[in-house]
């Protein structure tokens, strides 16, 4: 016993003591201003505030730059005030497909809904770097019916016209419909994401048509169909993303025999700041997002992780180079 708690101890030394990353990431979707980076979980405070270490962490692991997620004008307000805490931060301004109904709920009229997702995101030009989250979400019909969401989407897209902002796409079963709406409006978009892919080959290569990138986490890593959907998408065309805190890559999933690089982490209740808690995803893990590309695709990880660094740069930080 007394040898493997001496393996196990001296494992923990290495995470602790591994050399910092040299390559550069961009997390182009993190949830960070949802409650558990403050501890709260079901809306129980179980322990403190832990946002700027989790940032912090990020930072020791290569991670320059930080995309919060906003997924409704509330959402949004609160996605731009955690963007402000730190120079690293950047924000989306727009309304999930889930979201949608919001831009009717009592006493809301939908113009003048659209018209704040607008006013926050052009008077906050510094931080906001995306419209979006957008799109469609067929999963989740029980959220927002089919007709809010193709409604409320194309509606959106109007934000994007006004704004001429990138856009931070969702697309989930609904494929044809989301493509079908796209192509009515391509010539408007400036360019854009699809976030969280975890489509066919096919559909990739309708996204690509489009010349739209393409966002990979750990859910679009789960299944081999979903590598090799991933492994048909060109490298310029890739981005990154933890959609922390959901989507991390766990030992079930395909690609796990990939990562290499682990994190030492405990349970929320038995909290430690200087560690991640066990089962919440954050920015930092992006490492081991490119550690599955790369090793799937039997590319060089430092190659790789610099031309995703530089498509994310020429999308939503145009005139900043590597």
């Amino acid at each position: 016993m007394r040898y493997f708690s001496l393996l196990f101890q001296r494992a923990v030394e290495n995470i602790k003591n591994r050399p910092k990353s040299a390559m550069k990431f961009i997390d182009i979707g993190a949830n960070l201003s949802d409650g558990v980076y403050q501890g709260r979980y079901h809306g129980k405070q179980v322990h403190e505030d832990d946002l700027a270490s989790v940032i912090n962490r990020a930072k020791e692991n290569g991670v320059e730059k930080i995309i919060v997620t906003g997924g409704s004008l509330k959402d949004s307000q609160n996605a731009l005030e955690v963007a402000r805490t730190d120079a690293s931060l950047f924000c989306t301004v727009g309304c999930h497909p889930t979201r949608t109904l919001e831009f009717e709920a009592d006493g809301v009229q939908p113009d003048g809904y659209l018209t704040k997702l607008v006013d926050l995101a052009t008077s906050n030009r510094d931080k906001v770097v995306a419209a979006g989250e957008m799109g469609l979400d067929f999963d989740r019909l029980n959220f927002s019916p089919k007709e809010a969401q193709l409604k409320y989407f194309e509606k959106q897209l109007e934000f994007v016209s006004e704004t001429n902002l990138p856009v931070f796409f969702h697309c989930r079963a609904a494929h044809p419909d989301f493509c079908a709406i796209i192509r009515r409006h391509r010539e408007s978009i400036p360019g854009g994401v699809v976030h969280s892919f975890t489509g066919t080959k096919d559909e990739a290569a309708a996204i690509l048509d489009l010349d739209f990138y393409i966002g990979i986490n750990g859910c679009s890593l789960k299944t081999q169909d979903n590598i090799d959907a991933m492994c048909s998408i060109p490298s310029d065309r890739l981005m990154l993303e933890t959609d922390c805190p959901y989507c991390d890559i766990r030992p079930t999933h395909a690609g796990y025999t990939h990562v290499k690089t682990h994190f030492e982490s405990k349970k929320k209740e038995r909290f430690d700041p200087a560690l991640c808690v066990k089962s919440r995803n954050e920015p930092c893990t992006i490492v081991q997002v490119l550690e599955v590309i790369s090793g799937a695709r039997e590319e060089d990880p430092q190659a790789l992780a610099d031309v995703i660094y530089n498509n994310t740069l020429k999308l939503f930080f145009k005139g900043v180079q590597a």
